[in-house]
């Protein structure tokens, strides 16, 4: 006892010369972090001295004691004079962000770390009585104490403790701390280390920060996504010299830079191993669980733990190239989920090992070396946005199947999040039932404003996390443009998009329906500088990140069930890869007008444009000027214009209203008794046109009575619209006094920049034709 408190008082001298000391210099940096630091050193120190003193007798330890305390004060003024000295290799970065104090901490906090440097509870007592008066002795009051713990409790809790408020701490953190151990992150061979650990060599930079990048096109026909078009950055070859070393770098020498590998063609998988795909073994065993739904139809006796279709577009996404997949639809809907949700928690399991990793080797180390950045400047890296809660809803569910299949797993908020997520169905009805289509997009929850937030852990899953604190956001466009905002709104934050590495737009056509110009906007704001720090160990902060290249190594993955002349430029302007990008480009073999069940002729009008933009009016000027005036005669009544784009549908409103025609309207904003009243007017000959726009028709779908001629002012967006529509024109819902039955139409005005909606209508061969032909009206019949 007499020893232990002669250590003590040593300590005490020693604090006390050392607060003398940094009160004396004028230039010792009071940084709120420094005292504390010192405090834990010394505590440490004499605990170590403590374990050592056990281990001898008594003359020796005298002796060996006596040299440890002046090893330990010479240390002591050793780092004192250090820290006065110490300059802050990121004072310029961070100064953009504002008045901050950086922390050098672990990214994500294990309590076995803790718990393996305490001995007893007796030493522990020691420890804190020692720290406290080491605070005594510096003249720190309570209230200033009191504000350094709040700010770093702040601090670690805002970047990556992912184990704060879990249930599990001890015993799992402690598991995954020795898995770290284990386990070997830095595996060249895997494609998230090569894809995220080496800079962009500057030769591939230029290639793919110009517009439009350099890239070298190769063409594939894979067996089930069919044939595929791979745009790779080209670089020169010696922009990639050191990538094929047999062993992974752990210096990066200046003189020669290792840069990231530029893309390549990948192989489709024939056969699933998990272990080769690099897939985490924690997972590895829940995914044929999990991926059951889709794998009830294969055959019993060639099991797999993926279909056709998953094997090859994993081969794509695991690759960490872009990928634009616009063959979605209602049979393969699920297996596209489960591949993109398995890839990204697979992704955020790799990054979270190779964190903890890193924190056990720091853990024995004071300076934080240049091969240990592994973060972002913020923590999200996974961004799924998708247009009902319904969707969701699924995303989360099959995240949860993946990482935690437990019925008694640790999901915090799952109760609120299954209650919040799920009902408000909406009625379908049993009498003039809608199509199959419809009732499958519009199933469970159809509310389009939500945005949640994952935090993911070794057996855990934390819902409505805070943004800074989470590592998946699923959310739709209208959710995220109400926190994102606009610019010179006083309440917006998009800070936690500056370092999303993976995107997924699923069910994106249904985003042309809502709002395309939301996602748009949210697009913009993606790795934009933050304007706050949120607790980031800038020590830990990837170079790439720093330097604002973020964008070119984020993988972009677009699911649709159409392709869209919108949807190619976001996927052209907006997805720039360095790794490069895939497009599925399948011709269409006979398109939806085969689906025409009337027989009636289907005229194709075509319009001379010189741009996009100039197409607007020429599209217009040739509706009102040609095609019009040939459905005014009273002969021509029961006419329904079916117009794609709402701007359009106004303009041709206000034309209508300024000619004094007889029409009625419906839209995505009419009012129900006004729809009700349009559709008997228009039924009973009361109005002669009716203006019918398709986003009204894609939220209700329903069954309009009474036409006998139909204008498509453009081919539709939804290519089973056309053949929809058309099939109305039956004579089961047409009125015993509109006509004769022969006397029935189909027009659709189209241009060159149509091509793509045209050829989902007629095929891909007779769009081509079509389109290159010097005729300009081309008719066909149902039937041919």
């Amino acid at each position: 006892m007499a020893r232990g408190k002669n250590a003590v008082n040593r300590s005490k001298k020693q604090s006390g010369k050392k607060n003398k000391s940094f009160g004396n210099n004028k230039h010792y940096r009071k940084d709120k972090f420094t005292n504390k630091k010192h405090a834990i050193k010394d505590e440490t120190k004499q605990r170590d001295f403590r374990k050592f003193h056990h281990k001898r007798n008594d003359s020796e330890n005298s002796n060996k004691r006596r040299r440890v305390d002046e090893e330990i004060q010479r240390k002591d003024l050793t780092d004192d004079e250090s820290s006065e000295l110490e300059t802050d290799d990121f004072k310029q970065l961070l100064s953009t962000f504002g008045d901050i104090v950086s922390s050098q901490k672990k990214a994500v906090e294990s309590d076995s770390e803790d718990s393996d440097s305490e001995d007893s509870e007796s030493e522990n007592d020691s420890s804190q009585n020692k720290l406290s008066s080491l605070v005594k002795d510096k003249h720190i009051d309570d209230q200033k104490l009191k504000s350094v713990d709040v700010a770093e409790e702040k601090v670690e809790s805002q970047y990556f403790n992912v184990g704060q408020n879990l249930q599990d701490d001890s015993e799992e953190l402690e598991e995954e701390y020795n898995d770290t151990e284990k386990e070997e992150p830095d595996d060249v061979s895997d494609p998230f280390t090569g894809h995220f650990c080496f800079d962009i060599a500057p030769e591939l930079l230029d290639s793919v920060s110009v517009t439009p990048p350099k890239t070298q096109v190769h063409t594939e026909n894979w067996p089930t996504l069919g044939q595929l078009i791979f745009n790779i950055p080209s670089a020169p070859v010696t922009s990639e010299k050191l990538l094929n070393k047999s062993y992974f770098p752990k210096v990066i020498i200046e003189e020669e830079n290792v840069y990231a590998k530029s893309g390549t063609v990948p192989k489709y998988i024939n056969e699933v191993n998990w272990s080769k795909l690099h897939v985490k073994t924690q997972i590895s065993k829940n995914l044929s669980k999990a991926n059951f739904s889709n794998l009830g139809a294969l055959d019993e006796n060639n099991p797999s733990p993926l279909t056709p279709l998953q094997k090859e577009l994993f081969s794509i996404v695991n690759n960490y190239q872009d990928l634009f997949y616009p063959e979605r639809n209602l049979s393969n809907g699920e297996e596209v989920r489960f591949i993109y949700c398995l890839h990204a928690v697979n992704h955020v399991l790799k990054t979270r090992l190779r964190i903890l990793h890193h924190n056990a080797k720091l853990s024995r180390k004071d300076d934080v070396p240049e091969e240990f950045r592994d973060q972002g400047l913020v923590r999200p890296k996974v961004l799924i946005i998708v247009p009902f809660k319904d969707s969701a809803l699924r995303v989360v569910k099959m995240i949860m199947d993946i990482l935690i299949p437990d019925e008694k797993a640790n999901v915090m908020n799952k109760n609120r999040f299954l209650n919040e997520f799920s009902g408000s169905e909406l009625i379908m009805p049993k009498k003039n039932p809608k199509p199959e289509d419809y009732e499958a997009t519009f199933t469970g929850n159809t509310d389009d404003t939500f945005r949640i937030g994952l935090t993911v852990t070794k057996k855990s899953l934390k819902l409505y996390a805070d943004f800074y604190s989470a590592d998946i956001i699923v959310a739709s466009p209208l959710g995220l443009r109400v926190i994102v905002g606009a610019e010179g709104e006083s309440e917006r934050d998009y800070d936690f998009l500056a370092s999303i590495e993976i995107l997924v737009l699923d069910q994106t056509e249904i985003f042309f329906m809502q709002n395309w110009d939301h996602l748009l906007h949210i697009l913009e704001h993606l790795h934009l500088q933050p304007r706050e720090s949120h607790g980031t160990d800038f020590a830990r902060v990837r170079s790439w990140a720093v330097n604002g290249w973020t964008r070119y190594y984020r993988q972009s993955m677009v699911f649709s069930s159409l392709t869209l002349p919108e949807m190619n430029s976001l996927f052209n302007k907006k997805c720039r890869n360095y790794a490069g990008k895939v497009r599925v480009i399948n011709p269409v073999i006979s398109g939806t007008i085969c689906q025409v069940v009337v027989q009636l002729p289907q005229v194709f009008q075509k319009l001379q444009a010189s741009s996009s933009l100039q197409l607007i009016e020429a599209r217009f000027d040739y509706f009102v000027k040609k095609v019009l005036p040939q459905y005014k005669d009273s002969i021509m009544s029961h006419v329904l214009v079916f117009i794609p784009s709402y701007f359009d549908y106004v303009r041709i409103r206000n034309y209508f209203k300024r000619e004094d025609m007889s029409f009625v309207q419906i839209c995505e904003y009419s009012k129900e008794n006004k729809i009700a009243r349009a559709r008997d007017m228009f039924f009973h000959d009361e109005a002669h046109f009716l203006l019918y726009s398709e986003r009204f028709h894609f939220f209700n779908r329903l069954r309009i009575k009474g036409i006998r001629h139909i204008l498509f002012y453009q081919p539709p967006t939804f290519p089973h619209f056309y053949s929809e529509m058309c099939n109305l024109m039956q004579e089961a819902n047409q009125s015993r006094h509109s006509g004769a039955d022969s006397n029935m139409t189909v027009t659709v005005l189209y241009s060159k920049y149509d091509v793509q909606q045209l050829a989902a209508v007629v095929g891909t061969e007779r769009a081509s034709r079509m389109v290159t032909s010097e005729r300009n009206v081309h008719m066909f019949m149902t039937g041919d």
